[in-house]
C-alpha cells in the first residue's frame, strides 16, 4: 500500500551543467502531473509524463527540473551589427575632421554593446539523459516516501478494520435473539393493552414471526462479512488498491445503514453508528491511499 502524499529529490552533474530535480505529489483522484522546467525540455514533456505515469497511479504530481550552468559555462558574443555601426561612425569622423591614424580593435575595446557574455546553449538532447536517469532517482526516492506513509496507513485501516469485524461478530450474535424479544415485547404490549382480557398466544407467535421476518438482517450480515473479507484481501495487495477499497467501503456502509433501519433494537442501533463511525475514519484514510 502506497500513499498519494510523497516527496523525492535528487542531483546530477552534465559536463559544466548541474541538476536539481523535485517530485512532489498530493491525493487526487486522478492522475495530474504539472512540469515545471526550462523551456528547451518542451519536446521532451511528453516523455516525462509517461515516465512518470509509469511510477505513479494517481494524485496530484509535481515535477520541478532546474539546471544551473557552472561559472566556465559562458561565451563571447559579437554583436556584428553595433560593431559595424561603430567603425562607420569612426571612419566618418576620421574623414570629415581629417584625422590620422587608424581604425582599431584598440578603439573597440570596453564597449559592453559589441562584446555581450552569454550562457551557452548546449543541444537539449544531449542533456535529455542525464535529466530522465534523474527524474528516476527522484522517482524512487518519492516512493520510497511513499511506501514508508503507506504502510502507516495500512496499519491504521487494518485496525480499524478488525473492529468493524468485532462490530459484525456482535451484530450477529445479537439478530440471533432478536425473534424471542420482540415476541416477549409484543406480549407485554398487548397484555397492557388488553388489560388481562387474555392474549391468544397463536396470534401473538403469528404476529411476531411477520415483524421478525421483517427485521431480519442475516442477508445483510453475509453479505457484510463478504465485504470485511475482501476489505482483508485488499489491504494485502500490491499497487493501486485506493479506490477499490473506496467503493468496498460504500458497500460496507449500505449494509450497516440497512442492518439499522431494519432491527428494531437498541444494542444492534449502537453497534451499527458505532461501525459507522469507523467506516467514516476508514473513508478519510483512503482519500489518501493510492
Amino acid at each position: 500500500m502506497r500513499s498519494m502524499t510523497g516527496f523525492g529529490q535528487t542531483e546530477g552533474r552534465s559536463g559544466e551543467l548541474q541538476f536539481s530535480v523535485e517530485v512532489r505529489s498530493v491525493n487526487q483522484r486522478n492522475l495530474d502531473i504539472k512540469i515545471a522546467a526550462p523551456r528547451e525540455y518542451g519536446p521532451f514533456e511528453a516523455d516525462l509524463r509517461r515516465q512518470i505515469a509509469d511510477a505513479i497511479a494517481r494524485g496530484r504530481v509535481e515535477l520541478y527540473i532546474n539546471r544551473s550552468a557552472g561559472r566556465h559555462v559562458k561565451e563571447i558574443s559579437v554583436q556584428d551589427d553595433v560593431a559595424a555601426a561603430y567603425v562607420k561612425a569612426l571612419r566618418k569622423l576620421k574623414k570629415d575632421f581629417k584625422l590620422s591614424g587608424d581604425v582599431d580593435l584598440a578603439l573597440l575595446q570596453g564597449r559592453a554593446e559589441i562584446f555581450q557574455a552569454v550562457e551557452r546553449r548546449d543541444d537539449p538532447k544531449k542533456e535529455i539523459a542525464e535529466v530522465r536517469r534523474l527524474v528516476s532517482k527522484a522517482l524512487a526516492a518519492h516512493g520510497a516516501s511513499r511506501e514508508k506513509e503507506g504502510k502507516h496507513l495500512k496499519q491504521d485501516m487494518a485496525a480499524r478494520l478488525r473492529l468493524l469485524e468485532r462490530i459484525h461478530r456482535s451484530l450477529g450474535t445479537r439478530a440471533k435473539g432478536a425473534a424471542g424479544r420482540m415476541q416477549e415485547r409484543l406480549e407485554k404490549r398487548l397484555g397492557d393493552l388488553l388489560a388481562g382480557k387474555g392474549v391468544e398466544r397463536a396470534r401473538v407467535v403469528q404476529e411476531a414471526a411477520m415483524m421478525a421476518d421483517r427485521a431480519d438482517v442475516t442477508e445483510e450480515l453475509v453479505r457484510l462479512a463478504a465485504h470485511l473479507k475482501s476489505l482483508k484481501t485488499l489491504l494485502g495487495e500490491k499497487g493501486p488498491v485506493g479506490k477499490k477499497i473506496d467503493f468496498l467501503l460504500q458497500e460496507v456502509h449500505r449494509e450497516f445503514n440497512t442492518i439499522g433501519s431494519k432491527a428494531n433494537d437498541l444494542d444492534i442501533t449502537n453497534l451499527v453508528l458505532e461501525g459507522k463511525a469507523e467506516i467514516e475514519k476508514l473513508r478519510e484514510q483512503v482519500q489518501n491511499v493510492e
